[in-house]
């Protein structure tokens, strides 16, 4: 609510003018792929009319290439949950020719032996495909090698209860979010992760230290808690909630030096650490060890997780 008789604290929108991924304009209101695209169509629809004008009427050949003309442009302007279609039907020609059945191979996935029965062969189907992993390699200080996407660093970051805050607390907290978003100047994403947790090792370790303690009335309340977290574990839906803050750095061109990615990345998580500090949130840039076993936990989902850092709503 915006008008006068709004109450002072009700929270308003915060309005966000930079978009770092919309692309450049090119031609008026068209991109420079847009642009390559129509360009491209019209010269080939001018060159099949050069060649057929000889023997075919304006109005016939008009007639043959609207529905190419309209079918181009449509590729060329329309979109698909934010995404050109031309750009979505590449990604499906390429998810449609892409292996779907595929291990962890480095070495090739070696043929059957040639004593297998043919018949055996067929039903197994084409044999799978080697997978190859989008991270290359992991540095010392975290950072995802990439390969030819560049570089990747991870961070967690804390949460924010923001219903529980004022109106004029959550206005400060989208703003602080919205400068953020407006200084950014690379690809950034925040992922949110929720998996299952197991609190069988912390109610083990209450019932392991409760003799331990000084009186009898904090050994009871710490097997009772034990005991509390036992049944939490018996009903097999406790669920964690991690989000992630991933920066990305492209590739340096030729004749930049190769570690520049590396260096930027880190910095750009430095600089999201400082500007979401306004909003409350703590961003902790994770070190070699935990992205690795980040990564693992991600190939795996079974395995539990890191432990997000932070205070409010971490636990679903």
């Amino acid at each position: 609510m915006n008008g006068p008789d709004a109450p002072a604290d009700a929270p308003h929108s915060t309005r966000i003018p930079a978009d770092i991924s919309r692309p450049d304009r090119l031609l008026g209101p068209f991109t420079a792929r847009q642009t390559a695209i129509l360009a491209t169509a019209a010269g080939v629809l001018y060159g099949g009319w050069w060649v057929t004008r000889a023997f075919m009427a304006p109005l016939a050949y008009a007639a043959l290439v609207i529905p190419v003309a309209g079918a181009v442009a449509a590729l060329a302007l329309g979109q698909r949950e934010g995404i050109g279609l031309d750009r979505f039907l590449t990604a499906a020609l390429a998810h449609a020719r892409t292996p779907k059945r595929r291990v962890d191979a480095p070495e090739g996935v070696p043929p059957l032996p040639t004593i297998t029965p043919s018949r055996w062969a067929k039903a197994a189907g084409p044999p799978p495909a080697a997978m190859r992993m989008p991270c290359d390699g992991l540095a010392t200080d975290g950072v995802l090698d990439l390969g030819a996407e560049g570089r990747a660093a991870v961070a967690t970051c804390s949460t924010v209860n923001f219903e529980l805050r004022s109106g004029a607390e959550q206005q400060g907290l989208t703003a602080a979010f919205a400068r953020w978003l407006n200084s950014l100047t690379g690809p950034t994403q925040l992922l949110v992760r929720c998996h299952r947790i197991n609190l069988s090792p912390l109610a083990g370790a209450l019932q392991r230290n409760a003799a331990a303690l000084p009186h009898p009335a904090l050994e009871q309340a710490a097997r009772a808690h034990a005991d509390f977290l036992a049944d939490l574990v018996s009903g097999d839906n406790l669920l964690s909630r991690q989000i992630l803050l991933v920066a990305r750095e492209q590739p340096p061109p030729r004749g930049v030096r190769h570690g520049t990615g590396e260096g930027r990345v880190l910095q750009r998580l430095d600089e999201a650490a400082r500007a979401l500090a306004s909003a409350e949130i703590t961003v902790t840039p994770l070190e070699a060890d935990h992205s690795a076993r980040l990564l693992a936990a991600a190939c795996n989902p079974d395995t539990p997780a890191l432990s997000a850092s932070g205070a409010e709503g971490d636990r679903v």
